[in-house]
């Protein structure tokens, strides 16, 4: 089976930066063949390719918008007919629509490629502009990505890093985003997120697992059913190949645990786990101070468990961990963006959220 990679984006967004950080550190020891529409663009330096032992099939459609579906067609059975790879990775012209994209490798109806990713690559400080000029095409890469990777994130100001987040939410509440400066993520790092393996409905599922607590004894505790999941999303998809991650940027996550023991509380206990994701940075004692303020029950509720991992105002990343009366605040390993988990009983998500600031 071939995995079909496809990073769109406009021309000088770092499509081509992207593809070679993947290639140097996280598609080692894979078949890989690249599939580039040039229009105009600079290509992927051939060196490095021959290099890394990547096929090149370049192709020079015509009008992007007619020609480019027929073509790319064929450029792509001719490529699993010759080479059956692993992996291909596509990368359209800067200004093709990405719906056409997927929509060709989707024509080619066959059981030897899978549909694995389609990321779109965005300057974070030409968004707006984009948006405003370029929108029929612009906001067609945005719409139907599964990712959306900021580029040139290093020096930009936190307000408009926020306003550019805003923007694109407003056209793909789903996609996983990335907004960490490439430099402090690993290449694994962004293909886990790229391939929504690394997502916030993730870190909710798992820190839901970690802790499945009583909220009045404290103890960990066996429940005779698995975690029924109420989620306030469907997992509507409008590509056959359906991503089931679908995942808004905040989530809340109502839980019913039955309990076959002695306590005196009720056996269903309805647990809350609410999540964002955030831009946001933050200092160790801002964190510290919020974590020992979630032990006030009449404003939060009951806090089981909080977890997260924040951009520092120092550009070190917070990672932190708490139980009731533990604030656990540490620095790590960069994030491809930040997060925030809660998890409790008659939670006050509104008073999290503004104790967060998110």
């Amino acid at each position: 089976m071939t995995k079909v990679d496809i990073f769109s984006g406009f021309l000088g967004a770092g499509k081509t930066t992207l593809i070679k950080k993947l290639i140097a550190e996280a598609y080692s020891g894979e078949k890989l063949v690249l599939i580039e529409n040039e229009f105009g663009e600079i290509g992927i330096d051939g060196g490095f390719l021959q290099d890394a032992g990547i096929e090149i099939t370049e192709m020079n459609s015509g009008c992007i918008c007619c020609s480019l579906v027929g073509d790319f067609g064929e450029a792509l059975k001719k490529v699993l007919a010759q080479y059956s790879p692993d992996r291909i990775i596509i990368e359209p012209s800067g200004v093709g629509k990405l719906s056409d994209v997927i929509a060709a490798v989707e024509n080619i109806h066959s059981d030897d490629i899978v549909l694995n990713s389609f990321t779109t690559v965005v300057d974070a400080n030409k968004c707006k502009m984009y948006i405003k000029n370029f929108g029929e095409f612009f906001n067609n890469q945005v719409e139907h990505a599964s990712a959306i990777v900021l580029s040139h994130t290093k020096n930009i100001s936190d307000e408009k890093l926020a306003a550019c987040v805003k923007l694109l939410r407003e056209h793909n509440a789903k996609a996983e985003l990335i907004t960490t400066d490439w430099d402090n993520l690993s290449g694994e790092q962004i293909v886990l997120a790229i391939e929504n393996k690394n997502t916030l409905e993730e870190a909710l599922k798992k820190l839901q697992e970690e802790e499945d607590v009583c909220p009045v004894c404290g103890h960990h505790h066996d429940h005779d059913h698995e975690h029924e999941h109420h989620h306030d999303h469907d997992h509507d998809h409008d590509h056959e190949h359906e991503h089931h991650h679908d995942h808004e940027h905040e989530h809340h996550h109502d839980h019913d645990h039955e309990h076959g023991h002695h306590h005196h509380h009720h056996a269903d206990e309805v647990f809350t786990s609410w999540g964002v994701e955030t831009t946001k940075k933050f200092t160790a004692e801002d964190i510290t101070a919020a974590l020992n303020e979630l032990a006030n029950e009449e404003k939060f509720g009951i806090i089981l468990r909080a977890k997260g991992i924040v951009e520092g105002t120092d550009g070190a990343w917070i990672h932190f961990d708490y139980v009731p009366g533990e604030p656990d605040v540490r620095t790590g390993t960069a994030g491809t963006i930040g997060r925030l988990c809660v998890i409790g009983s008659k939670i006050s998500e509104s008073a999290i959220a503004e104790l967060f600031g998110a």
